[in-house]
Formats: C-alpha cells, structure tokens, sequence
C-alpha cells in the first residue's frame, strides 16, 4: 500500500472568523491561505508523488493546484472527499451554536450526533475511510500521494484507522496547510507524521554523489 500525505486545505475567510464553512460554494482561500499552498508546494517538491487526489470544494483544489503544477500532476477531484454535510449549521457561527444544547453533545459523544439535516460524523468517517482505502488500493506499495481535503475529514480517517474510538477524533490536530503522512497496509496503519505545517523536510532533496 502506498504513503498517503492526508493535506489540510489552506486558511480561508470561514476558518478565520471561525463559521462552519460545511459544503458552501466559492469559499475560497485568502492571502494567508493561498501563500499555505504555495509553502506546501515547495516543502513537498522533492517528493516523488504520483498522484493527487482532492476534494472538489474550492478550498482544497486550490490547495492542491500549487502541488499538482510542481509535480505536473493532474488534480483527480473525488466527491467522497468532501468536508462533512453540516446541514442547517453551514454557515454559522462556532461561536452562536457554542451555547445551543446540542453543542455539548458534539463536544463530548460526537458519535452520537447528527448535524440538522446533514451528516453524522459516523457517516463521515465511513465515507472518507471508504475512500482512502480505494485510493490506496488503486497504487502500489511504495508509491507516495497527497490527498489534498478537510479537517474534521481527516481527523476522523485517523482515528479509523488507528483504532480510535470516534468520540476521540476531536483530541487529534490538524491545521489548515498541515500534512499528516499516513501508511495504510493489509495488516494496519501507522502515522509516521502529524499535523506537520511547512518548512518541513519530508522529503530531502538528494545530495550528490563525490
């Protein structure tokens, strides 16, 4: 099974004023966002990728469109990558749904809550598993790919698949423009790095030969 570099889109203007962005059209990155990506870019250019995958919200295919040029890579969009369905909460506030009642449950039994007319985050982790697990079928054992989407998304894919109870996920960082390398093999999977923000050295560039 290949490494998979699980990528947190950039900074954009939801994250930073702290709304649920969910599934909203043209919710771009911002400046702080935009140079996350180009820093993700040049941190990973020394990486022998043979793919990038991403979702197809704008965030994170702007995220990965620095990844795929460096690497003259084609940007393979997959829906089942998208950011959880927050139904009635897209939009608002995290500060406003902090003093509603349902707020406690999604801090502490988030696997038993379901977002108003959306997701749960056991459907969500589901799906995204589900997912990575093609994706990772698809190539062969030491190939590395960059999965380019989500925070919730991401945490929730470690916990799967390190055996984490769901109710967990929350305890996991993930930044915007954060890398977490992951190996997923028929007998497991190992994190080998977590929540990695740029300059990082990953991949190092070979030193010549004397």
């Amino acid at each position: 099974m290949p490494l998979l570099l699980l990528i947190r889109h950039g900074e954009n203007e939801y994250v930073k004023t702290s709304k649920l962005a969910g599934r909203l059209p043209n919710v771009h990155l911002n400046e702080r966002g935009r140079q996350q990506a180009t820093d993700l870019a040049e941190a990973l250019k020394h990486a022998p990728l043979k793919a990038i995958y991403s979702s197809p919200l704008e965030r994170a295919v702007e995220t990965a469109e620095p990844i795929a040029q460096a690497h003259k890579l084609e940007i393979q969009l997959r829906p089942a990558l998208m950011d959880t369905d927050v139904g009635k909460w897209q939009g608002r506030s995290w500060k406003v749904l902090s003093r509603t009642k349902k707020w406690k449950i999604v801090q502490q039994a988030p696997s038993r809550f379901t977002f108003p007319d959306g997701e749960s985050f056991l459907q969500t982790q589901t799906r995204i598993a589900s997912c990575l697990d093609e994706i990772a079928a698809s190539h062969k054992q030491r190939d590395i790919v960059a999965v380019v989407f989500h925070a919730d998304p991401i945490r929730l894919a470690v916990a799967h698949f390190l055996g984490m109870p769901l109710d967990h996920f929350q305890r996991l960082a993930c930044d915007t423009g954060s890398v977490t390398v992951f190996y997923i093999s028929e007998t497991g999977a190992h994190i080998m790095k977590l929540n990695q923000r740029p300059p990082f050295d990953l991949f190092p560039k070979a030193k010549p030969k004397k």
